[in-house]
């Protein structure tokens, strides 16, 4: 169960810089995911780790061991594909025994890992099966085993799932999280996908435009986000613009100088401009109460726009007096008492209420994911 460390990790390409000053630690034995829009370094950082680039400068250790220098076969790592990288003309058996012949291990040897690879994917029985009669789903698990067999005790998995129907995806991250633990190996995944990243992580790794936002375990990451960026790529987020009119735990913040809520200020002054931040799922839309809405500092005045159906719950889109929208979700089977057009008032839960400081160059800039 290999510890992977990178220190000061740069990888340049030319004129472009990939990744700058990466700094990661992954544990013996844990399933770590890095996280980010196309483009943001996260395939740069597993390549490096398996020895297909070298860093341009600092420094990446498996268990303790320098690997400048050091080729892919001789690292000791499984790599699985975004795209199912198996021999078309070759059996299923004949792929996950490729490792052991090619690494001359004792054929006994190489059979047992192959047949203990395959069981733990449940395709054991389609041996001899050919990839192209397979479904995508158990063509991903075969490259999977593949890449146990050589008994590899650090498993890169990079974007593994994304080429698969989402139905798949759902079954097959599940299965990979299981596999990884019931081994007891260590593996770093990559993935643009944050609903994955969430399901299936000890910790997560979110990167944007090459550099590290946060790292921390996905509870964390999802309830106390440090940034406006993690806060709106992980799940969904409202974001409205405010002022502190007094700090404190219970303080008092003004909405676009118009309306006031309360909430924690946290370590925010009087008079400082902030972004205000909460989930959809932690507001709640009711009629219009005039009276209530003006004097109670839980609730905004707002007319709904929209509402769109999603399944488990609905999406209600307001504008707000502010002049701003918000989004709540609201169970769907909870019965609707507003419609279309109707003025209402949107409640605010102080205890999950976020704030961040304003953004020197504004809040579309930070929102960006490119």
């Amino acid at each position: 169960m290999p510890e992977v460390v990178l220190k000061g990790v740069t990888k340049r390409f030319g004129r472009i810089t990939a990744v700058e000053n990466i700094n990661i630690h992954i544990r013996n034995g844990e399933y770590v995911t890095v996280l980010g829009p196309s483009g943001c370094g996260k395939t740069t950082i597993i390549k490096m780790i398996a020895g297909i680039w070298e860093p341009t400068e600092g420094q990446i250790t498996i268990d303790g061991v320098d690997m400048s220098g050091w080729p892919i076969s001789d690292r000791d790592i499984g790599y699985v594909f975004q795209n199912i990288a198996l021999f078309p003309h070759m059996s299923i058996w004949e792929n996950t025994t490729y490792g052991p012949r090619v690494k001359m291990w004792p054929e006994e040897e190489g059979e047992k890992k192959a047949k203990e690879a395959l069981e733990l994917v449940n395709l054991l029985e389609k041996k001899g099966f050919f990839p192209s009669e397979l479904s995508s789903g158990e063509q991903q698990k075969s490259a999977l085993a593949r890449a146990l067999t050589t008994g590899s005790k650090l498993l890169l998995l990079d974007e593994p799932i994304s080429a698969l129907d989402a139905r798949v995806r759902v079954e097959l991250r599940y299965d990979l999280r299981r596999l990884v633990k019931d081994l007891g190996i260590t593996a770093l995944h990559v993935t643009h996908d944050q609903e994955e990243a969430m399901s299936i992580s000890d910790r997560i790794i979110l990167m944007k435009k090459g550099e590290i936002v946060e790292m921390s375990e996905p509870e964390e990451l999802y309830h106390r986000p440090k940034s406006i960026f993690a806060a709106n790529f992980i799940g969904e987020t409202n974001f409205l613009r405010g002022r502190i009119k007094r700090k404190g735990r219970e303080g008092l913040i003004s909405l676009n100088n118009h309306v006031k809520i309360t909430a924690d200020t946290g370590e925010f002054d009087d008079g400082v401009p902030v972004i205000v931040a909460t989930r959809p799922e932690y507001l709640d839309v009711l009629p219009l109460d005039k009276e209530k809405a003006d004097s109670d500092l839980e609730y905004v005045e707002g007319t709904l726009e929209k509402i769109v159906f999603l399944g488990a719950y609905y999406r209600y889109f307001v504008d707000l007096v502010t002049g701003e929208r918000v989004t709540v979700d609201i169970p769907s089977d909870k019965e609707k008492s507003i419609n279309i057009g109707d003025g209402c008032m949107v409640r605010f839960d102080n205890e999950q209420v976020m704030l961040f400081e304003m953004p020197p160059k504004g809040l579309e800039e930070v929102l960006r994911i490119e």
